[in-house]
């Protein structure tokens, strides 16, 4: 059953938090982010893949407009909402990169182990090892409505990576005043502060019933 919807003063659609919500990844650990960031919501969720859904060719310029793909096909795809995310890692030093391709540089077999070597190899010498994770997250009704909404986490670089936790980029990157990497850190302290939380506190209060738009 699709979720209710209404719209606020604020002309942005909202939904009451009961029924299904497709999560348009193939992308394990990214679903069970999200899935854990709705955790307190009461929403049923699928994943893509589960669902038996193709992938989407990613044609944007942006993350967010990579985010409204996969949200929009997803949601037609199934009669149902979706919501999406676009993700990755812009390196200060490389110009932004490997930003909305940060999937793209761990090639077709999703080897990160090797992205993350490449974007070592690619500073090279460069002491600035500053970088930020970015997020877009889209909700899409079938009717073609988007919300799009987009967080930032700040943070460095470390070499070697540590952890094996999280996933991607995750063992790399430092945030901002701490001592753990994404791949150190426990699930729950990541969800607090990261570029998806920050995009997804964003999401809930502007499309959420009860929450207050902003």
């Amino acid at each position: 059953m699709p979720l209710a919807s209404s719209t606020s003063s604020t002309g942005r659609r909202r939904f009451a938090a009961a029924g299904k919500l497709v999560i348009a990844t193939h992308n394990p650990g990214k679903l069970e982010e999200i899935a854990a960031l709705l955790a307190p919501f009461d929403v049923a969720v699928v994943g893509a893949a589960e669902l038996g859904l193709d992938e989407p060719e990613e044609t944007g310029l942006s993350f967010a407009e990579n985010a409204e793909i996969k949200a929009r096909a997803a949601a037609v795809a199934t009669g149902l909402p979706a919501l999406a995310d676009d993700s990755g890692l812009a390196v200060a030093a490389l110009g932004g990169a490997p930003g909305i391709y940060s999937a793209r540089w761990a090639g077709t077999a999703g080897d990160f182990g090797a992205a993350m070597a490449r974007v070592e190899a690619e500073l090279g010498d460069t002491p600035d090892r500053r970088a930020r994770f970015v997020a877009a997250l889209t909700l899409a009704w079938p009717d073609g409505h988007c919300e799009t909404f987009e967080g930032r986490v700040d943070g460095t670089l470390v070499a070697p990576p540590r952890g094996t936790r999280g996933f991607g980029y995750d063992p790399m990157f430092l945030p901002d005043d701490r001592t753990e990497t994404f791949g150190e850190m426990e699930p729950t302290e990541k969800h607090k502060i990261s570029h998806r939380a920050d995009a997804f506190g964003k999401l809930v209060a502007a499309c959420f019933e009860g929450g207050a738009a902003r």
